[in-house]
């Protein structure tokens, strides 16, 4: 055997043993169950986020009246309030804060908020990163799974390795990872790798070794 074709010979044998390493490691991972039929039940109220854009409207008071986008810092500022904190809270909660801050300049002001954009702050986004086709921040949606996310982004590249997907997920606290199979699910149909997706779920396709 030449130098070389032992090079070779080496190289193709790391190539193999990383390649066993990689299909080990991900089926150690669990894999979360299919995602059952749309829930009924209310979701979760929505949280503002910094970019969202908000709709101020301040009842008989047209001049306090406005629109704004929070800030990347969460906050935003309005007649009368130069800086008022608003992420990761509800729309009625900072009509209600920004009644507040205004009834020590007018008697009983009534406001209203309507938010528009939809970022919401990361603990309400699912993130798709690596081999997608368009990798995003995307604002979680009620009932949403995987094929959604996966529509979102435009699918995957002719170099991922879908079957190895790994959703990273805040349990309890504590990080947690699964597998996902996203080529089984948008190239072969298979509806059972079709799993439910949680705010703050951070998706990675990884590339394909070959």
């Amino acid at each position: 055997m030449t130098k070389a074709m032992g090079i070779d010979f080496m190289l193709k044998g790391l190539a193999i043993l990383a390649l066993s390493l990689s299909l080990v490691a991900c089926s150690s991972k669990p894999e979360l169950p299919a995602a059952g039929p749309p829930s009924d039940a209310e979701p979760p109220h929505y949280l503002v986020g910094a970019g969202d854009s908000l709709t101020i409207f301040v009842w008989r008071n047209a001049e306090l009246s406005t629109g704004v986008t929070v800030r990347p810092d969460g906050r935003i500022s309005v007649p009368l309030i130069e800086d008022l904190y608003v992420a990761g809270k509800t729309s009625s909660a900072v009509a209600r804060e920004i009644e507040q801050e205004l009834g020590k300049f007018i008697q009983d002001p009534f406001v209203t908020v309507i938010v528009g954009g939809f970022v919401g702050p990361f603990t309400q986004q699912v993130r798709v990163v690596g081999e997608a086709t368009q990798p995003l921040s995307i604002p979680y949606r009620a009932n949403m799974t995987m094929l959604d996310a996966m529509i979102a982004v435009g699918g995957v590249t002719e170099f991922a390795e879908g079957n190895d997907t790994t959703i990273v997920r805040v349990v309890d606290g504590e990080q947690q990872e699964f597998r996902a199979r996203v080529d089984d699910l948008i190239k072969d149909g298979d509806i059972t790798a079709n799993v439910a997706l949680l705010p703050g779920d951070i998706i990675i396709i990884p590339e394909s070794i070959f």
